[in-house]
């Protein structure tokens, strides 16, 4: 198993932790719970880190890709970058003070996982290459990966995320294209597009960051836009030299920024929550930063979007509108019905020549951890339980899946937030669960139906009247669902997971107990 970069003392020293190291707390007694994580990206690692602090250290992590980084190590395509400030997309354990900008871009928070993992010792937990195909419940977990291999465990903890399969368009005709193709998040890095023709499909979040890095290398870019999208500014320049001293060096200035951070994320909430108010402020701000970027009348047209600010994705970006405006970029409106030998052809029957397609379409954000078979108790299958859309009690627990912790899980996305201050308070909630059942020396835990079924009605019912349910978005099912967003604030959801209660759990009667044959943990 590899290794990873270890942090040096001159990072160290940029890192600030306003909580102490969960591996230099005072020991906790070990015990025999077993428990598999699925997935090492952030929610994998806050998990283990959480669990380690508390004295569970039979852990073992099984990562699919070649190394630890989830979504941030599979998207490496020009620009990537996240729209969240690094001092709020990190943990809050982990602060580092010497961020080169204001919103991380790809290597520097792989780089940044890496160390976190590292230091509080989670990587000797990983084990890479591991796929997992499926997880069966009997008096226990048994984890399969695509390899064969069977880990058997006591609780099992889902942390693939939401954004980590890759979604194709369904056209006719992808597999005609006689030019090169590929998806922005398995981007081929060894296709030379200086000079080519280039069409990208697809305007989302991924495309608006790197359309414009590719734009001054291509011969010609097509876009194709599907839906515009409402914009807000995002200039992400190096940080002066003066204020990355600042940063470094001023007690509780670090603190400060997480804290007015914090509250202009929520603000964002507020907006979509209440379109009829606070919310056309936000179409206000947005529409003067879009009109001053598209100052002509004809593209302005077309790359308006036709539905209420917040309802989709706001998208942050300085940088992509401008792109748009170059003589050797096209935006193209018209609908594609297939794709050709020559690249795609619209609605109006025109053929638009490519020698690269690209897809920026997104993810398979609806799937969670699918195709994955999750089989719970009496040969439940999860994939029947969900058909009418995802569901989890605070988007973590499943009735029927005793010990089953879903991290990122079922409306816990955030449309103004940071999805690392959900994933802490999610980690602190499984671990409550998992005390709960070491306390009590019983088999399992498991959520109360009638719980979860409440649960859901109340998220669902949180929708109504807020900018979410005004259009079709990947937030939705097609029958309309929300199934992707929590309806709230982050505050809301850090006191709604403050404390697990136990009323609304069943501890399963028997006693965890080492079955032969486990696999050991890596590195134990």
């Amino acid at each position: 198993m590899c290794r990873f970069r270890q942090i040096d003392s001159r990072t160290k020293a940029q890192v600030s932790n306003p909580l102490p190291r969960p591996d230099i707390l005072s020991p906790m007694p070990s015990n025999d719970l077993r428990v598999i994580i699925v997935g090492a990206g952030f929610g994998g690692v806050a998990a283990a880190i959480e669990l380690r602090r508390h004295g569970f250290d039979q852990l073992t992590i099984l990562e699919a890709a070649d190394e630890p980084g989830g979504t941030w190590f599979h998207n490496t395509y020009p620009g990537a970058a996240c729209d969240v400030p690094s001092h709020a997309y990190s943990f809050s354990y982990h602060q580092r003070r010497d961020w080169p900008r204001l919103c991380p871009e790809q290597p520097e928070i792989l780089r940044y996982l890496h160390e976190v993992a590292d230091r509080f010792d989670v990587t000797r937990h990983i084990l890479t290459g591991a796929r997992v195909t499926a997880c069966r419940w009997d008096n226990g977990w048994t984890v399969r990966t695509a390899d064969g291999r069977e880990f058997e465990a006591d609780a099992l903890v889902l942390a693939t995320g939401q954004l980590h399969q890759p979604a194709y368009p369904r056209l006719e005709g992808l597999d005609r294209f006689a030019g090169h193709s590929f998806h922005s998040a398995a981007w081929d890095h060894s296709c030379d597009l200086a000079g080519k023709k280039v069409a990208v499909i697809g305007t989302g979040a991924s495309a608006v960051q790197f359309v414009p890095a590719i734009a001054p290398r291509v011969g010609a870019l097509t876009v194709f836009q599907r839906t515009g999208n409402w914009f807000l500014p995002r200039r992400n320049r190096p940080y002066p030299r003066l204020l990355r001293t600042l940063i470094a060096r001023l007690p509780g200035l670090q603190r400060a920024r997480r804290a007015f951070m914090f509250g202009y994320l929520e603000s964002l909430t507020v907006m979509i929550r209440h379109p009829r108010t606070l919310g056309l402020l936000g179409r206000l701000i947005s529409t003067v930063f879009m009109r001053s970027q598209l100052r002509d009348p004809g593209l302005r047209a077309k790359a308006w979007p036709d539905y209420t600010f917040g309802c989709k994705r706001v998208l942050l970006s300085s940088a992509f509108l401008p792109t748009l405006a170059r003589d050797d970029v096209e935006l193209v409106t018209e609908p594609i019905v297939r794709i050709d030998e020559q690249g795609p052809v619209t609605a109006d029957g025109r053929t638009h020549p490519a020698d690269v397609i690209i897809y920026g379409t997104g993810f398979r954000t609806n799937d969670f951890m699918f195709p994955m078979e999750i089989t719970g108790t009496h040969g439940r299958s999860l994939r029947r339980e969900w058909a009418g859309g995802p569901h989890a009690h605070l988007g973590m627990t499943v009735p029927g899946f005793p010990s089953m912790f879903v991290l990122y899980g079922p409306n816990t996305n955030t449309s103004g937030g940071s999805i690392i201050f959900f994933l802490e308070r999610q980690a602190r909630y499984v671990r409550q669960a998992l005390q709960r059942v070491r306390a009590a020396g019983a088999g399992g835990i498991e959520v109360r139906r009638e719980v979860e079924a409440a649960s859901d009605r109340a998220t669902q019912a949180r929708f109504d009247g807020t900018a979410w349910t005004r259009c079709d978005s990947w937030y939705r099912t097609p029958d309309g669902r929300i199934v992707a967003n929590w309806p709230g604030y982050m505050r809301e959801y850090a006191r709604a997971t403050r404390e697990l209660n136990p009323t609304e759990f069943t501890l399963l009667p028997g006693t965890p107990a080492a079955r032969p044959g486990t696999p050991a943990a890596p590195g134990t």
